[in-house]
C-alpha cells in the first residue's frame, strides 16, 4: 500500500515507529503540495499536516485513495465534502494533544496578567528596578479568582478546566451540546453573556462556517472591558483588524494568540505591524507550537498506523470527520 507522507521527514522519522506490511512510504515534505505530484503517487492514503490543503483536484483524480488522516486536529484544510462524495475517509487526531494545548493556553493567560514580556524587556534594558517598583505601585493581576470563559467544551475545554481549578478560578464554558459539568466545577453559559461576565476568554473550537470570525467587531463589543481573548485554536476564528482595533481601544486587556491567519503570517497582519508599542505590551503571541510536543508526535502517529492497518483490512478507521 502506498502512502504518501505530506508532513515534516525529520519529524516522522524522529517520532513513528511504523512497521506496515507492505507499506511503501513516499515522503513529499510538508508546504504547498504539488498537485500532479501527489496525484501520480497513486497514493491509497495521504497523511498531511494539519495546515495543507488538500482539495478536490487531488482528492477527484486519485481513484484509488482511501484514506487523508491528518497529521494534527485540524482538518479544515481538506475538502472534506469531497472525500465524502468519493468514498474517501478523512480522519484527524482529535484529543491527542489535548494536555500540551492546555498547558499553552494556561501558560498565555499567565504571561498576559504578568506581564511577562514587557517586565522581561526591562530586565535586558537594565531597567529591573524601574519595572519591579511599577509593579509595586499597581500591583500584578492573579490568575486566583479570575471569571474564565471556555469557549467550545471538547478534550481541550476540558483540560483547560481541569489546569485552571488548582488555580481557583470562576470556570464557565460554551457549547452546541450542553454537558453535565456540575461535579466538574463548570458552569454553562450563553456565548453572549459568558462574554460580558468572563475576564479571561478561551477559543477551542474548530473553524467551520459558523466559527469564522466568531471574534468580530460587534462580538468585542460584548466583551467585560478589559478582558483577555486566548486563542490557541485556529486563526480564522478571529477578525484580525478588529481584535487590533479592541486592543487599541482598550476594549480588549490583552490577546495571547498562538495561531493567526494565514500561515505563514504575513507583515502587513494587524496584530503584528499595526499595534502601537505600548498596546504590544499586552499581547503575546508563539508561532503556533501548541500541540506539537514529543508526546504528540508519539501519539498521533501510532493512531494514524492503527487507521492505514484498518483500511488496508478493509475495516473503518477510528475518528472520522467526514461522515462516512
Amino acid at each position: 500500500m502506498k502512502i504518501a507522507l505530506l508532513i515534516n521527514r525529520d519529524n516522522f522519522e524522529k517520532y513513528s515507529r511504523w512497521e506496515g506490511p507492505g507499506w511503501e512510504l513516499i515522503h513529499m515534505g510538508n508546504g504547498v503540495p504539488d498537485t500532479d505530484k501527489v496525484i501520480a503517487t497513486g497514493a491509497s492514503v495521504i497523511v498531511p499536516d494539519a495546515i495543507t490543503k488538500i482539495g478536490p483536484d487531488i482528492i477527484s483524480n486519485m481513484p484509488g485513495l482511501k484514506l487523508i488522516n491528518s497529521q494534527g486536529v485540524a482538518f479544515n484544510a481538506i475538502d472534506v465534502e469531497c472525500a465524502r462524495n468519493a468514498g474517501v475517509f478523512v480522519c484527524n487526531n482529535a484529543g491527542v494533544n489535548a494536555k500540551p494545548v492546555a498547558e499553552h493556553a494556561v501558560m498565555l493567560m499567565l504571561t498576559l496578567l504578568k506581564s511577562f514580556r514587557h517586565n522581561e524587556d526591562m530586565v535586558y534594558a537594565n531597567r529591573q528596578m524601574e519595572a519591579k517598583t511599577a509593579c509595586f505601585v499597581d500591583g500584578l493581576p492573579e490568575l486566583f479568582g479570575r471569571k474564565v470563559g471556555i469557549v467550545g467544551y471538547g478534550a481541550i475545554g476540558r483540560e483547560i478546566a481541569a489546569m485552571l481549578k488548582p488555580f481557583g478560578c470562576e470556570l464557565y464554558y460554551y457549547s452546541r451540546r450542553v454537558a453535565d459539568t456540575g461535579a466538574e466545577g463548570v458552569e454553562y453559559l450563553p456565548l453572549e453573556e459568558l462574554y460580558s461576565k468572563c475576564d479571561i476568554v478561551t477559543l477551542n473550537v474548530p473553524v467551520q462556517p459558523a466559527t469564522e470570525n466568531m471574534i468580530n467587531g460587534e462580538t468585542l463589543k460584548l466583551f467585560k472591558r478589559g478582558a483577555l481573548l486566548i486563542n490557541t485554536a485556529r486563526g480564522e476564528l478571529m477578525d484580525h483588524r478588529a481584535v487590533a482595533d479592541a486592543l487599541i481601544s482598550g476594549q480588549l486587556g490583552g490577546l495571547g494568540a498562538d495561531t493567526l491567519s494565514p500561515e505563514p503570517y504575513l507583515p502587513d497582519n494587524p496584530l503584528i505591524n499595526g499595534l502601537p508599542e505600548d498596546v504590544r505590551k499586552r499581547v503575546a503571541l508563539s508561532p503556533h507550537i501548541a500541540g506539537i510536543t514529543a508526546g504528540f508526535f508519539t501519539r498521533a502517529y501510532k493512531r494514524i498506523g492503527r487507521n492505514i492497518e484498518a483500511v488496508g483490512r478493509g475495516e473503518r478507521p477510528e475518528y472520522i470527520v467526514n461522515g462516512l
